[in-house]
């Protein structure tokens, strides 16, 4: 008949729309699966990221010099959490939900450790622990004594300076080898340096006595003002291993310049 439309459409039209219909339906579906799937690898991974941080491992770099030559400025390396016990400073963004530490072991004379420090808590710093708790330390001619004694100390080569200037120079480099049989090296820049000669430093019970290795460049704990004796509450964690470095003066996001500026004989060295 003129004029009128047939309202049913044919069959195979129908069964097209259909497929056409289910098959955006189903896109659809699997669009909003892969966002929420992604959502929860995200999720998980930076729940991973908080526990390893907050209980195994945090990464820090060195921005100054008071470590040469154990740690070189551009150096970023892991410190381990768990070495001395865990206190509210070995949590994100250190809430003092408790007070001292758990599952506490002390540093080692020697150790090389990551702590806040004393006078603001914000602040991280890296230096070797020298004294333990009620220790008498004291630096007499650039000699370091302990408990009355001096440190075995003994010459050996140059540590040569090359990026802090265009030309080479030579610093004075000495191994020290602790009571305890902890050796490493330490440069001394200047004869008569300031803190080369000393008071006698007594530490306080549940403190400790930081020095840098780059003793005439170093503000430890022989500067009682600004630092002074570290509260065991106030160590983070120990220096493990350097899994990077980049040679001062460079910037780390800068991968292009990697090949020439990456100190490639420093990866993934252990901290001594």
């Amino acid at each position: 008949m003129d004029g009128v439309a047939d309202s049913a459409a044919p069959r195979g039209a129908r069964h097209q729309k259909d497929e056409r219909q289910m098959s955006v339906t189903a896109g659809a579906k699997r669009k909003e699966g892969g966002i929420a799937e992604t959502g929860r690898v995200i999720f998980h991974a930076l729940i991973i990221a908080l526990v390893i941080r907050t209980f195994l491992f945090q990464p820090f770099n060195i921005p100054s010099g008071s470590m040469k030559a154990t740690l070189l400025v551009g150096d970023y390396l892991f410190v381990s959490k768990y070495s001395y016990g865990y206190s509210h400073y070995s949590l994100p963004f250190s809430p003092p939900l408790f007070p001292g530490r758990i599952w506490a072991s002390p540093p080692a004379r020697g150790d090389v450790v990551v702590f806040r420090l004393p006078k603001d808590d914000s602040t991280d710093y890296i230096k070797r622990v020298i004294g333990l708790p009620g220790d008498r330390i004291q630096m007499i001619d650039g000699v370091l004594h302990i408990n009355g004694e001096p440190v075995k100390r003994e010459r050996v080569d140059d540590f040569i300076e090359t990026e802090e200037g265009t030309r080479a120079s030579r610093v004075k480099r000495w191994r020290e080898t602790l009571p305890n049989g902890v050796s490493y090296t330490t440069l001394d820049l200047v004869d008569n340096g300031f803190y080369d000669n000393t008071p006698v430093y007594q530490v306080p019970a549940g403190h400790y006595f930081m020095m840098g290795d780059n003793r005439d460049n170093s503000t430890d704990s022989r500067v009682l003002s600004q630092v002074g004796y570290v509260p065991f509450e106030n160590i983070v964690g120990r220096a493990q291993i350097i899994f990077f470095s980049i040679r001062e003066g460079e910037h780390a996001w800068m991968v292009w310049r990697w090949p020439w500026a990456v100190r490639w004989n420093r990866l993934f060295t252990i901290v001594r």
